[in-house]
């Protein structure tokens, strides 16, 4: 599952990952995340970007997606 088309349609072109937290919240990163116990977090080499609020996921460890 992932962010809305027109959500994706206008994303910063430096987002290249794509993750959902355990509370449903969609973030942008522009390096590969690292996981913590409920969400995803940047790794201290790349910008991030709250993109949008969903329902919460119990599956949020399976949401990575490298998109570029």
């Amino acid at each position: 599952m992932l962010p809305p088309k027109p959500e994706l349609d206008s994303l910063p072109g430096w987002v290249t990952w794509l993750a959902q937290d355990a509370d449903g919240t969609w973030w942008g990163y522009e390096a590969n995340p690292n996981q913590q116990h409920n969400g995803w977090y940047e790794n201290e080499v790349g910008r991030y970007l709250r993109l949008y609020q969903d329902q919460p996921n119990e599956n949020w460890q399976d949401s990575l997606r490298k998109i570029k």
